[in-house]
């Protein structure tokens, strides 16, 4: 497939620092640079800095939850895909994403094969 020119850029929010960890460990093996976010405030400093191509956002946060987090994002860029990771089949929430401009989402304990498949998709889509 030779390399491409820019590394797609994956900005992964959630409270829990282990599944960033484990999500990152997996993107960064398929050669994606990656930057991970605990919290609201830390995600949309990171959106400004990094200008990620997409972002896994986990909907269940402290303080500031996943939709909130969505809404300024959105406000901020339009342009960035992002995946919504949810612990409970919450469909209404994850509709309500959707609306919000989420393209997708994946529930826990996260299926790796499925996420790297929705990563490709959105990345392949945007860099079109």
């Amino acid at each position: 497939m030779g390399c491409m020119m820019v590394r797609s850029r994956i900005l992964i929010v959630d409270d829990e620092e282990d599944i960033c960890d484990l999500i990152a460990e997996y993107l960064e093996g398929r050669g994606y640079e990656t930057f991970h976010a605990t919290s609201g405030e830390d995600a949309i400093r990171l959106v400004k800095e990094t200008r990620p191509h997409l972002m896994l956002l986990d909907i269940r946060m402290p303080v500031m939850d996943g939709l909130e987090i969505l809404r300024r994002v959105r406000a901020l860029d339009q342009g960035i895909g992002i995946i919504m990771i949810t612990a409970f089949h919450d469909i209404s929430i994850a509709q309500e994403a959707l609306k919000l401009g989420a393209s997708d989402f994946v529930t826990k304990p996260i299926d790796m094969s499925y996420l790297d498949t929705s990563v490709r998709f959105k990345i392949k889509a945007m860099l079109a």
